[in-house]
């Protein structure tokens, strides 16, 4: 395995801060050791959403700048090995997804599902825990996006869904200032003509055992939030920058209301 790949990217925040951003599925990248680094699909699978969350990356670089936050971001595509899954998650190495088969996964055994997950799924999930482990009481926040439409299903109305499990205190509050956003909802209308439509649990719900939240922040008793953006929104700088300018801010509002309301419930 070259020395010259690494399976994460890690941004340090300037100064301590309770927010620690992650974005599980980054990178399309497909590390040199897995198949001479070729899932054999064509470039134009390889770039859409199997492979990655398009524009995620973006978005969890100018928000952990806009927040101060620590960032973990992956370098290994999902169908490379999903990190979003539990070890023992039948759909952590993925043979076919919304209608592709992945040529180097279809008989991908034991021993290749282990050399990825020491080389890809170990170390990422790694960083996140050491970085959560040197703050005070951090903030975990999952950046990921979804497509507009899976093949041979409806169109999605959400363009941006909050994902929480039984621990809402962020995640509440949150959709509550999305939904009730103005410049959020222009950013909307300017780019697609639509109303804002903002998902609770869509479009997935949001409670899946040992995924990345349910190892880093559930387990931990950390507040959280997972937040889906749909990928036509942000597949290009501009809308990345729009969409983490606009929500960096809620985000504070939404961790200052969740907060007092902690502490009204501890006095």
């Amino acid at each position: 395995m070259p020395m010259t790949y690494h399976p994460f990217e890690r941004l340090e925040a300037p100064r301590p801060t309770r927010w620690l951003l992650t974005c599980d599925h980054a990178a399309n990248t497909v590390p040199p050791f897995v198949n001479g680094g070729d899932l054999g699909l064509p470039a134009s699978d390889m770039s859409r959403h199997i492979a990655y969350d398009v524009g995620a990356a973006g978005v969890t670089r100018r928000l952990a700048t806009a927040l101060g936050a620590h960032a973990v971001l992956s370098n290994f595509s999902r169908l490379v090995i999903d990190p979003n899954r539990g070890e023992d998650d039948p759909t952590l190495l993925m043979k076919l997804y919304d209608g592709s088969i992945i040529p180097a996964n279809r008989h991908a055994g034991p021993e290749d599902l282990s050399a990825r997950k020491t080389a890809c799924y170990d170390p990422y999930h790694q960083a996140v825990e050491d970085l959560a482990n040197r703050q005070d009481d951090p903030v975990i926040v999952s950046i990921h996006s979804f497509t507009r439409q899976l093949r041979g299903r409806a169109p999605r109305p959400w363009q941006i869904g909050i994902l929480y499990a039984e621990d809402d205190r962020l995640a509440g509050e949150f959709i509550g200032q999305l939904r009730n956003d103005r410049p959020l909802a222009e950013l909307i209308r300017s780019a697609c003509g639509e109303p804002l439509c903002v998902g609770a649990n869509e479009p997935y719900p949001g409670y899946l055992p040992g995924d990345a939240i349910d190892r880093h922040a559930t387990a931990h008793g950390r507040m959280n939030v997972l937040i889906e953006i749909r990928n036509d929104l942000i597949q290009h700088e501009d809308g990345q920058r729009a969409w983490a300018s606009l929500l960096a801010p809620l985000l504070e509002r939404a961790l200052a209301a969740a907060q007092m309301k902690e502490n009204e419930e501890t006095d």
